[in-house]
C-alpha cells in the first residue's frame, strides 16, 4: 500500500536503485565466478607448456633478438611479444586466479615468475591475457584461447544487459499501472455533459489522485451548470407562453381590420414557434429513454405523405422498410425539421431510404438556393442564421439544423451536408441497422 502512495519521483528513485542493487549483485557473482574460473586440464597444459617453452627460448639470446623470437613462436591460437622491463603490465577486468594456480601446478618454475591471468575485455583478439617476469625485468606478454572461457563473456554480455532489460521491465510495469487511472480519465472525458456525472475512484500516485478529484468537481461544476441551463431555458419558454396566449386571446377581441389581424397573429405565431424550437434544442442534447427498434422507411414515408396531403410538393422514394435503433420522438423531430425546411425555402423535397452495407441512409434533397460551402459547418451551429437566400422569412431562432444534429448524434449517426451542382442542398443522415431478431 505503501508504493502506491510513491508518486513519480519516488517510483524513479525506487527503479533506479534497485537496478544499482541488481548491476552490483550481478557484477559480484561475475567476478567471483571469474575467479574460480578453470579450464580443461589440456588447456592449462597448453598454457603451461608454451609459457615454459619461450620463456626458456627468450631468456638465452640477446634483448635485440627477442621481440623476432617472440613473435616466431606464435601461434594462431597462442600470440607472444616481449617488453623491456619497466613497461606496464597489461591486464583485463577479471583477474583469473583459479587458472593461475593450474597452470603453475603444471609448471612450478612459473611461480618465480609472477605469473598473472585474466580475462580479456570483449572484442579483443583471444579471450585470456596474461603476462610473465623473466630474469632480468623483461615482460613476455601473451594472449591465448581458452575452451570455455567465452562462456565468462557471455555472462558479461548479459550482466551488462541485465539492468537495461530490468529497468525497461519495471519502468513498463510501472508506468502500464500509472496510465490505468489515466486512460479510464481519458474515458471518462468523452462522455462529460452526455449525463450525470459519474465520479471517479481516486487512485494511482499523489499527482495522478489530484488530477481524478480535479476531474471529480469539474464535472461535477458542468452537470450543475448544464441543469441550471436547461432548467432556466426551459422555465423561461413555460413562462412566455402564458402571455402570448393572453396575447392571443386578446388579439380575438380586439377591433382591428383583417390585415393587422392576421399579421399580428402571424407574429404571435413565430414567437411560439420560436419557444418550442428553443425547448426542442434543449431537449435534444440527450434522453433517458433507451433506444429502440424502429422502422425509419415507414417513419419518414409517413412525414412525406402527409406533407403532400397538405398541399406540398413532397416525394418519397427507396425501401418499404428499413428497421434501425433510434429513440423515435428525437428522430421524428428531425426528420420533420428537415423536411419543412426544405419546404421553406426551395417549395419542395424528396425523402430517399435505402440501405448502404450495414447501414441505413435517409437522403433529403430539395431544389432551393442552398448554402454557401463555406458556411456549411457554420449551418449546423445553434442560433446561427445564415444571411442568404435561405433565410429569407425565416421562421424560428436558427435552431432546426442544430436539433437535427443532435438527434442524429444522440443514436449514433452521422449527419452530412452538400450542395447539389444543379442547385439545392443534400442532407444525408446514416445510422447502423438492427440487428435481426432472434427465434
Amino acid at each position: 500500500m505503501k508504493w502506491r502512495r510513491f508518486g513519480l519521483p519516488e517510483r524513479l528513485l525506487a527503479i533506479l536503485l534497485l537496478v544499482a542493487g541488481v548491476d552490483f549483485i550481478a557484477n559480484t557473482v561475475l567476478f567471483d565466478r571469474a575467479s574460480r574460473f578453470a579450464v580443461r586440464e589440456d588447456d592449462a597444459s597448453r598454457v603451461a607448456e608454451h609459457l615454459v617453452i619461450a620463456s626458456r627460448a627468450v631468456e638465452r639470446i640477446s634483448p635485440p633478438e627477442r621481440v623476432r623470437v617472440a613473435r616466431a613462436l606464435s601461434t594462431p591460437r597462442f600470440s607472444m611479444k616481449w617488453e623491456k622491463a619497466g613497461g606496464g603490465r597489461p591486464a583485463g577486468p577479471v583477474a583469473l586466479s583459479t587458472m593461475r594456480m593450474q597452470v603453475i601446478k603444471i609448471a612450478p618454475e612459473l611461480a618465480s615468475a609472477d605469473l598473472q591471468l585474466s580475462l580479456r575485455g570483449m572484442g579483443g583478439e583471444g579471450n585470456i591475457t596474461g603476462s610473465m617476469v623473466l630474469d632480468d625485468g623483461s615482460l613476455l606478454v601473451f594472449q591465448t584461447y581458452a575452451s570455455d572461457a567465452w562462456t565468462l563473456n557471455a555472462g558479461r554480455v548479459a550482466t551488462l544487459m541485465l539492468p537495461t532489460l530490468v529497468l525497461v521491465l519495471l519502468a513498463w510495469v510501472l508506468f502500464r499501472a500509472t496510465l490505468v487511472p489515466l486512460r479510464t480519465l481519458v474515458q471518462a472525458s468523452r462522455t462529460v455533459g452526455a449525463g450525470p456525472p459519474q465520479p471517479l475512484a481516486e487512485q494511482g500516485t499523489d499527482e495522478v489522485r489530484e488530477l481524478i478529484h480535479a476531474f471529480n468537481e469539474m464535472q461535477q461544476r458542468i452537470h450543475e451548470s448544464m441543469t441550471n441551463r436547461t432548467q432556466s431555458m426551459l422555465a423561461i419558454g413555460h413562462d412566455l407562453r402564458t402571455p402570448l396566449a393572453r396575447m392571443q386571446l386578446r388579439l380575438e377581441n380586439c377591433d382591428l381590420d383583417e390585415q393587422t389581424r392576421k399579421d399580428m397573429g402571424g407574429d404571435l405565431q413565430e414567437m411560439g414557434h420560436m419557444l418550442e424550437s428553443l425547448q426542442a434544442f434543449v431537449e435534444s442534447g440527450g434522453s433517458r429513454l433507451p433506444a429502440e427498434r424502429i422502422d425509419v422507411a415507414v417513419m419518414a414515408q409517413t412525414l412525406v405523405d402527409t406533407a403532400a396531403d397538405n398541399g406540398s410538393d413532397a416525394t418519397f422514394f427507396g425501401l418499404e422498410s428499413l428497421e434501425i435503433m433510434a429513440r423515435p420522438v428525437s428522430l421524428r423531430r428531425a426528420l420533420s425539421n428537415l423536411i419543412e425546411n426544405a419546404l421553406h425555402y426551395a417549395g419542395n423535397v424528396r425523402v430517399t431510404v435505402r440501405r448502404e452495407g450495414t447501414d441505413a441512409e435517409l437522403v433529403i434533397e430539395d431544389d432551393g438556393p442552398g448554402i454557401p460551402d463555406d458556411r456549411l459547418d457554420e449551418a449546423l451551429q445553434p442560433f446561427v442564421r445564415l444571411n442568404v437566400a435561405r433565410s429569407r422569412d425565416t421562421p424560428g431562432m436558427g435552431l432546426g439544423l442544430a436539433i437535427v444534429r443532435r438527434a442524429v448524434q444522440l443514436d449514433n449517426g452521422t449527419m452530412h451536408l452538400r450542395n447539389k451542382p444543379t442547385g439545392g442542398l443534400v442532407a444525408t443522415l446514416r445510422f447502423a441497422i438492427a440487428m435481426k431478431r432472434s427465434h
